[in-house]
């Protein structure tokens, strides 16, 4: 534990797995719960011969400052033998719901790395549920009775997926997807700061709900950026 009673991750459990698997890949998300922007997948690789010692302040991308999350990007790729980070639109999440889109990008990781030879062998996939796992017949069938008209089937894997662990608190536990989470908070942040801003404050937000992209939505109406398939706070008047 921290000084502050917070868990701080170790190469347990990717270890262990790492007795009977080549590669082990740890996958985090971040965007999830923003208005507006993609929705961003971390994946970060390891092997049987990566070095014990990762990057010194590792830990849950949450738990850092955004200073201390920049400065482990280049430690954490050092360490890792491969990473990537994908994403899904607006337009995506849309079409294909949060889960879609989510496993869409994460589709989109996995295809970077195996074509780098570098496929993993097992996932830890932080949180409850399984997002990434193509959907079981009966669990799509369910998902569909209740899924809008016009929301698309969700993307396939033109290959298998790797199994995946499940792992609670994965990202503030186990140093591989505490990696995959600081990779895609600062790259997802990045994109938030670059894009063409009227009025959002997605600088500060990052496309989350504040104050200040509230009032935007309501004098600016939504954009292209925004996820309009959802209740998006302070549409009242348009």
């Amino acid at each position: 534990m921290s000084p502050r009673g917070r868990p701080r991750p170790d190469r347990r459990l990717e270890k262990k797995l790492l007795e009977g698997h080549d590669y082990v890949g740890g996958l985090d998300e971040v965007g999830r719960g923003a208005l507006a922007g993609p929705v961003s997948v971390g994946l970060a690789i390891v092997g049987r011969r990566t070095d014990d010692a990762f990057p010194d302040g590792l830990a849950d991308s949450k738990q850092l400052t955004a200073r201390a999350r920049t400065g482990l990007v280049e430690p954490v790729r050092s360490w890792l033998v491969d990473h990537a980070v994908a994403h899904a639109s607006p337009a995506e999440i849309d079409a294909y719901g949060i889960v879609g889109a989510l496993r869409l990008a994460g589709l989109r990781a996995l295809q970077q790395v195996t074509e780098r030879e570098h496929a993993p062998d097992i996932i830890i996939l932080d949180g409850v549920a399984d997002w990434l796992s193509a959907p079981q017949p009966d669990l799509l069938t369910a998902l569909e009775q209740g899924r809008p008209p016009q929301m698309a089937r969700e993307p396939a894997a033109d290959a298998p997926t790797p199994p995946v662990r499940m792992e609670v608190k994965a990202d503030a536990r186990c140093a591989v997807v505490a990696a995959a989470s600081v990779l895609a908070k600062v790259e997802r942040d990045t994109l938030m700061i670059d894009l063409a801003d009227p009025g959002y404050g997605w600088a500060s937000n990052k496309g989350y709900a504040s104050p200040a992209h509230i009032a935007g939505l309501t004098a600016l109406g939504a954009s292209d950026q925004h996820r309009r398939s959802w209740h998006l706070p302070g549409l009242d008047r348009h």
